[in-house]
This record gives C-alpha cells, sequence and structure tokens, in this order.
C-alpha cells in the first residue's frame, strides 16, 4: 500500500516533468545557446526549477504556438510578452498569462480593478522574466523601473530633501502595492498615516494633545516624494503654517516687529516644537513646556 502511494505520487510529479521538457525541447532546438542565449537565462529563476511540479514550461506561458513552430518562427507565438521581431501582445492576453497561475496568490488579490489594471499595465510591463534577478525585486534597481511611465516622481527623487532610493535604502514597493492596494495611489496601508507610520512610529502617539492635520494626512505638510524644503515640507515655515493659521496674529499687530520677527526667523517652530504632537499639559499648542 506505501509503495502503491509513493508510486502514485512519484507519477502525479514525474509525469508533468516530462511533458514540460518535451515542450521546452521543441522551444529549445530553435532558441538555443546560440541564437538565443538570454532565453535561457529562465533556468536561473524560479521559473525554471524543474524540482517544482508547479513549474512552468515554454508552452504554459506561451501558448502552444503550433502556427510558430510549424513554420519555423515566421508566425508569432500565442503570446508575446515583449516586442521583438513581433509586436507584444495586448496588456489582458500577457496578464491573463500570469494570472493562470498567479491569481491565487496573495500579493494579487486586489489586482482586479487596481489602477495599473485599470489602464492596462502588463505585469511585463514591470517584470523582466528570462533574466537570474528580476530588476524590480531588487530595492535599489527597482525605482528606475517605476520611473519608467512616473517621471514626475523621477523629478521629485532629486530634489534636495527626499527619501533614499538612490541608496538602496527605501523603494516605491516599501510604500505601494503595484498590484493593488484598499488606500489611494496604491499605497500598502489603509491611508497615508498608517502607510507612514510604518517606519515614522515615533509620530504615531498617542499624545495629550494631537495636531489634527497629523492625524488626518501627514501629505498636508509632506512632499512623500521630496522637496525643497528640509524635512520634505510643502513648504518653509512660516509659509506653510500660515496655509491654515491664516488668522493666526501676535500682540502688537501683523506688521509689528515681533511678527516681521516670526517671518525672518521661521519661529513658528521654535515655540511648537512638537509639531506633530504634545504631551504638555499646557494644551493643544504643540509645546514642549508650558509658557
Amino acid at each position: 500500500m506505501l509503495c502503491a502511494a509513493l508510486f502514485g505520487v512519484l507519477l502525479g510529479v514525474a509525469l508533468p516533468a516530462v511533458a514540460r521538457a518535451a515542450d521546452d525541447a521543441t522551444c529549445t532546438s530553435c532558441h538555443d545557446a546560440e541564437d538565443d542565449p538570454e532565453l535561457l537565462a529562465i533556468g536561473r529563476t524560479r521559473h525554471g526549477v524543474h524540482a517544482d511540479s508547479r513549474t512552468p514550461g515554454c508552452t504554459s506561458c506561451h501558448g502552444q504556438s503550433q502556427a510558430h513552430v510549424a513554420r519555423s518562427g515566421a508566425h508569432p507565438t500565442e503570446v508575446i510578452f515583449k516586442r521583438g521581431s513581433h509586436a507584444a501582445s495586448a496588456a489582458s492576453v500577457i496578464n491573463a498569462s500570469c494570472l493562470s497561475c498567479h491569481a491565487s496568490d496573495v500579493a494579487r488579490h486586489l489586482w482586479t480593478g487596481s489602477a495599473h489594471e485599470r489602464h492596462e499595465v502588463a505585469c511585463t510591463a514591470c517584470h523582466t522574466l528570462h533574466v537570474a534577478h528580476d530588476p524590480v525585486q531588487d530595492k535599489r534597481r527597482q525605482p528606475e523601473v517605476c520611473y519608467a511611465c512616473h517621471k514626475a516622481q523621477r523629478a521629485q527623487f532629486h530634489k534636495p530633501s527626499r527619501h533614499p532610493t538612490s541608496e538602496g535604502k527605501v523603494a516605491c514597493s516599501d510604500c505601494h502595492s503595484a498590484h493593488g492596494g484598499v488606500g489611494r495611489g496604491l499605497l500598502k496601508r489603509d491611508s497615508v498615516v498608517e502607510t507612514c507610520y510604518t517606519c515614522h512610529t515615533d509620530k504615531r502617539g498617542p499624545f495629550l494633545n494631537d495636531h489634527q492635520p497629523v492625524a488626518d494626512d501627514c501629505a498636508n505638510c509632506h512632499a512623500p516624494h521630496g522637496s525643497s524644503a528640509a524635512g520634505l515640507l510643502k513648504a518653509r515655515a512660516p509659509q506653510l503654517c500660515y496655509q491654515c493659521h491664516t488668522g493666526h496674529s501676535l500682540q502688537g499687530g501683523r506688521n509689528s516687529p515681533k511678527q516681521v520677527l516670526v517671518v525672518q526667523a521661521r519661529s513658528c517652530l521654535n515655540c511648537h516644537t512638537e509639531i506633530h504632537g504634545s504631551n504638555s499639559p499646557h494644551g493643544g499648542q504643540n509645546l514642549r513646556t508650558p509658557n
């Protein structure tokens, strides 16, 4: 009984592998190391692990493509992932091929209806399969893949104040989920503040006195991809503060010497140092200590 069960397991794994090898042999009879060496690099990737019964073969992704085989490549394969001698297939065709295996992946359960899916972005626009290391999986190289479409963000990440993306310490995927998300902008968390708190935990609180714009949206004050002002601020203080505190006035009137000092010396933050929230018993003025 045990031998029979073991034989059945082995048989169940071996037959797909044999069929896959036969299909691959048909393809590699033309696409060999001399003519298409870059295609054979698939063997150094997860898609080329033959010990895994889930590993696809050439036809698993490109289709049976009988006309292509019969006419020695004069006719395109059923699914073309990258433009070459033939135009690439439509994004919906490419994605259907990928999702035939990856639809059940947890990371892709929000793909349907996502921004990239609605804009007909193909999986191969971001992923490169026939390479040992997919660039989009590398934190240092990933931003360049995203910049191919998101050119405005490329410019922002070259501003003086930015996240360390070019150093490989922060990647786009640390904040965004390219396969879909529940928050705006394909964020990995439900909101901007929850996404920021995954790194900036000291800003989470709880505080005795909250600063409402902080609890609402970090992007009220910060430009997450880059800014010319320090601390990724959208503008320098006090101009940034005046965007909300338009009715704020100091003793002596707006044109008094004290008011001029605030504008020139940026004194909002000299006093209101705990801008993200304060535990001072003085009240909700984001001060470190009472006056």
